[in-house]
């Protein structure tokens, strides 16, 4: 546990980093914006399509871990719904606490984090996760929201997800990697290289950037924002690994990384999805603080859990 807990410190050690520069304003907002913006567009793009150019469709694509990992997730997402409504929250807040519930960051903490401490073979497990995560779950928020204010559902709605998801620079880089691996073509050493330096560029640039935009996050409704977070943290792994274990025949290293993925904090861009639709992005900017502050142990005790799976 210690040696895991000090493998993890030096990447909560960048987001420290990171918060601090913004809370002290050396770092402004507009600043972590654009930082975010190159690693979001560059430098991880960089560095998912590297991993994803060695990697085939059959690799990447896995039906036992699908199923295993949409159906522990819906059970906590339909949780986190039915306490929001039990609460008397109208169906848009119940869509996002569930989003928070179950989309942890996965992009830019468990690609970079997972790949250095479970080795470069996570990343396709996680990248399955991503793409889950941003087609299903990210579709599904939108719909509900803009489809509980319109009263139904339309094409329009459908078309401005589609268009989202054919501009959103990881499923391009994922979709680009996996179409030049099909072609059999050798990635020439040059455009290597660049990918890689690029790609570098992503676990120091999107950790220092989820620290920054912390320092402008607030801990305001602590109550609702800490049981999301038990879900995010505590619930929403525990429920992957009864899915992956014990129901479904998910591979054991693929398990692992599956429930320490399901550990990583409330993700960031669901504040973004909050913000754009005027709904609870307090309740959720305080959801993002709280879990990842608590994640520092939680995610180290369950990567040393899971790292006796395999």
């Amino acid at each position: 546990m210690l040696e895991i807990f000090l493998k993890t410190l030096p990447f909560f050690a960048l987001i420290a980093v990171g918060f601090a520069a913004g809370k002290t304003r050396f770092f402004t907002e507009e600043a972590t914006a654009y930082l975010t913006k190159f690693v979001f567009y560059f430098a991880l793009s960089a560095m998912i399509f590297r991993f994803s150019a060695n990697l085939t469709l059959g690799e990447l694509v896995n039906f036992q871990f699908m199923m295993a990992y949409l159906s522990a997730t819906g059970v906590v997402y339909v949780l986190a719904t039915f306490v929001a409504l039990i609460r008397k929250k109208p169906l848009t807040e119940a869509a996002i606490e569930a989003q928070c519930a179950v989309i942890g960051n996965v992009g830019f903490l468990g690609i970079p984090m997972l790949a250095l401490l479970m080795g470069e073979a996570a990343v396709g497990h996680v990248m399955m996760i991503l793409a889950v995560d941003l087609i299903v779950f990210g579709s599904l928020v939108v719909m509900i929201i803009v489809g509980s204010r319109d009263g139904r559902m339309s094409l329009a709605i459908l078309r401005t997800l589609g268009i989202g998801l054919v501009k959103n620079p990881m499923i391009v880089s994922i979709v680009l990697g996996l179409s030049w691996s099909a072609s059999g073509v050798p990635i020439p050493n040059p455009l290597n290289e660049f990918v890689m330096i690029l790609g570098n560029a992503a676990t120091p640039g999107a950790l220092f950037a989820i620290g920054a935009s912390l320092a402008s996050k607030s801990a305001e409704r602590v109550e609702v924002a800490a049981w999301l977070s038990f879900c995010k943290l505590v619930l929403h792994p525990i429920a992957i690994a009864i899915a992956a274990l014990y129901v479904f025949d998910v591979d054991p290293y693929a398990a692992a990384v599956m429930i320490a993925a399901a550990s990583l904090p409330v993700a960031g861009n669901i504040y973004m999805i909050a913000q754009h639709y005027g709904v609870a992005p307090q309740r959720v900017s305080a959801s993002i603080l709280i879990s990842t502050a608590v994640s520092i142990l939680t995610v180290s005790s369950v990567i040393a859990w899971v790292n006796q799976l395999y």
